[in-house]
């Protein structure tokens, strides 16, 4: 038997997320604040090259190990069948898409600094859902997911600051959902 790397698109992902932060904890300190988090609107520099590239750049950056760990045990877990269903080019599309949704509209709606890739793992748990997609059919399963998963969010978010951007997850949850009924996955169930 041999190891495969056999979902590109989401091991280069963690990998570069884990190398990231593990650069940002001994070699180059700041790295994560200077080039990986996206300021709220009123930190926010247009005139700041580091904040504009920080739009796309915030879901490979992480606070800490716990926090990448959180978020690549899901994306490790969902993302290599999604990869498989929908392709290595086509779920990179979808993760950069939802990096610049959550990136800009952070911008734009809070005051708080975004970081991390929870926006990237609510897409993927939403968009999971479409796996077994018939045409014309809403999977029961998507229903429960998008009320379960977002529902918890939406109250989870009314509870007062936490330092989790419960918007991001609920953004990168509606990318999915936009993504399963746009682009349905490459082996539809007939």
């Amino acid at each position: 038997m041999r190891i495969k790397y056999n979902a590109p698109t989401v091991l280069s992902f963690a990998l570069l997320c884990a190398f990231i932060l593990f650069l940002s904890r001994t070699f180059i300190p700041g790295l994560v604040e200077n080039w990986f988090m996206v300021p709220g609107r009123d930190a926010f520099r247009t005139g700041n090259f580091n904040n504009w590239i920080s739009i796309i750049t915030h879901v490979m950056g992480h606070a800490h190990w716990a926090h990448l760990i959180n978020n690549l045990t899901l994306i490790l877990l969902i993302g290599p069948m999604l990869e498989e269903s929908y392709g290595s080019v086509p779920l990179l599309i979808m993760m950069l898409v939802t990096a610049l949704a959550t990136g800009i509209l952070n911008v734009l709606f809070f005051k708080s600094y975004l970081l991390g890739a929870s926006g990237i793992v609510f897409m993927m748990i939403l968009l999971s859902s479409f796996t077994n997609f018939s045409a014309g059919e809403i999977p029961l399963t998507f229903i429960l997911v998008l009320i379960l998963y977002l529902g918890v969010q939406i109250f989870s978010n009314s509870d007062g600051p936490d330092n989790i951007s419960h918007f991001a997850h609920i953004i990168g949850g509606l990318c999915g959902s936009f993504f399963g009924f746009i682009r349905p996955p490459r082996r539809q169930k007939q």
